[in-house]
């Protein structure tokens, strides 16, 4: 299977639609992806038995459009220096062996990336880590902890001079979703609009959306879904409760001034990290201890210092399985969103 990976690698593995490589984000060595050695079809590095993780010397990490792109290089950069400095200092791995994320336009690209080999690790959504499992795409080895919980809320807002009262009046209006695999940005809210607001959802989050009596518009991503919103471009968005409560997007006092919360779910999972099924029982081990034994400092941003704007939405991980996502695969049954979504 290294063989497989290796040429996916060659391929072009930054070139796969919908993944965008970040520049300069890199940990340890020089970033060139190849840790300086040749590599073999058993994936070791050099003829020796190093990791190498994907058949090459570098871990490619995955980064899900959760905030804006501009933000991900100087937030995640001091998470990836420790993963890469980690795993050449714990365990058999080459000197040179770096951390590259790369950007996702959206979750399938992310899931379906871990499937092929091309991503080694990834943080993604709960819905799109769990169908990531489902589909054999993905293996989820953490949950985050962020904004003060394990847990987080979905919602539904309107503009403040909105009619809207009620579900059941989005019925013939323009509403925004996060992405198709966002749980708190379309799982939830498609859930309460049929389940509470007797709305036809049609086919969605599969499909166009075609069949639903209202129209969706699929905006990308939590605050530009807000972002719509508040130029007055839908009637309705949903996203997850932290664009309203935190400062990722407007700050909380901005946000009263444009929008009334509709509806609200409360509960939600965390995000989880994911690992590539592909990869050896020893290197998922090595990410997931890396996370679980990383310092406070990893969370900062490139800064280095707690509580200013580079800093990550979460603050801590413990160790996950999808058995602590199955109340978000049960709400996905009930609208019958399926393996499907990834064709």
């Amino acid at each position: 299977m290294a063989g497989r990976r290796k040429f996916l690698k060659i391929a072009g593995a930054t070139g796969i639609a919908g993944l965008t490589g970040l520049a300069g984000c890199t940990g340890g060595g020089d970033g060139d992806g190849d840790g300086g050695s040749g590599t073999t079809d058993a994936g070791t590095s050099g003829g020796s038995d190093q990791m190498t993780f994907g058949g090459d010397g570098t871990i490619d990490f995955g980064i899900s459009p959760s905030v804006p792109q501009e933000d991900l290089n100087v937030q995640y950069a001091p998470l990836e220096d420790h993963i890469g400095s980690y795993v050449r200092e714990n365990y058999d791995a080459s000197s040179d062996l770096s951390v590259e994320g790369t950007i996702g336009s959206n979750y399938s690209a992310i899931i379906q990336s871990l499937g092929q080999g091309t991503l080694d690790v990834a943080e993604t959504g709960p819905f799109a880590g769990a169908l990531g499992v489902m589909t054999g795409n993905a293996e989820i080895i953490l949950q985050r902890y962020g904004y003060g919980g394990w847990t987080y809320k979905s919602i539904i807002a309107t503009p403040n001079d909105s009619d809207i009262t009620e579900l059941s009046d989005l019925s013939g209006k323009t509403v925004a979703f996060s992405d198709q695999l966002s749980t708190s940005g379309a799982l939830y809210p498609l859930y309460s609009m049929s389940n509470e607001g007797d709305l036809d959802v049609g086919e969605l989050p599969e499909g166009n959306g075609s069949q639903a009596e209202f129209d969706a518009r699929f905006a990308g991503g939590h605050v530009t879904s807000y972002t719509l919103l508040k130029e007055g471009q839908v009637d309705a968005a949903a996203m997850g409760g932290f664009v309203r409560d935190t400062s990722t997007g407007p700050a909380p006092e901005a946000w009263q001034e444009v929008a009334t919360t509709l509806h609200e779910d409360e509960g939600l999972p965390r995000a989880p990290i994911v690992v590539s099924p592909e990869l050896s029982d020893e290197a998922k081990t090595a990410i997931q201890e890396a996370f679980l034994e990383g310092p406070d400092s990893i969370y900062y941003g490139s800064d280095g210092e707690d509580g200013t704007d580079d800093d990550l939405w979460f603050s801590d991980v413990r160790e996950a399985s999808r058995e602590d996502y199955q109340s978000v695969i049960d709400v996905a049954d009930e609208l019958g969103v399926g393996t499907d979504i990834f064709e």
